[in-house]
């Protein structure tokens, strides 16, 4: 009898430490996947955005014949853009486009024939709408990094992330750039 209660304790032990590890398991895929799902989002603005870039181009080249270097670059971004799936390389990349953008914007604003074109307006409020999106996404994607760093590193969980090669992942940063705020001009 004493042989049967503790064979029963022993595979209720067993039993108890297995549901454990899974549920530490599913937890740690949950957060991987949560993670990949948010960078996932944030490539669906980015393509959009980057599906855009050759109409506002066009719309542009017929006002701005001499800022053609800009307008060179926007689309040799979209391009390296559009042509690779390295995570990485894609933000490096939304990045330099959103720099290119701003500086698009800002010459933009010495041609007033470009600036009360319509579709250069509507363009515009586009590419502005997408990036309002893209700045909601980077911030859900550095929740689910900071979520996904958190749950690697919590005890017991570090454990088994360690051991299934589970690396912290980096955050998207805005560059110094992007912080600069000069004002509205007039």
């Amino acid at each position: 009898m004493n042989q049967i209660v503790a064979i029963v304790i022993a595979v209720f032990l067993i039993l108890s430490i297995l549901a454990f590890f899974i549920s530490l398991y599913n937890k740690l895929v949950m957060l991987k996947f949560n993670v990949e799902k948010a960078y996932g989002n944030i490539d669906v603005i980015l393509k959009q955005r980057a599906d855009e870039i050759p109409n506002l181009v066009n719309i542009a080249k017929q006002f701005m014949a001499h800022e053609n270097d800009l307008l060179t670059k926007l689309t040799e971004l979209r391009t390296f853009y559009n042509s690779t799936n390295d995570s990485d390389k894609k933000t490096e990349l939304a990045n330099e486009t959103s720099k290119a953008l701003s500086s698009f914007f800002a010459v933009s604003e010495n041609y007033p024939n470009l600036l009360s074109n319509n579709n250069f307006l509507e363009l515009q409020k586009r590419v502005s709408g997408l990036e309002d999106k893209i700045a909601d996404r980077r911030e859900f994607f550095n929740d689910s990094v900071n979520l996904y760093n958190i749950g690697i590193h919590e005890f017991p969980n570090v454990i088994l992330a360690k051991m299934l090669g589970y690396n912290d992942k980096t955050l998207l940063e805005v560059t110094n750039q992007e912080k600069q705020y000069e004002g509205v001009q007039f």
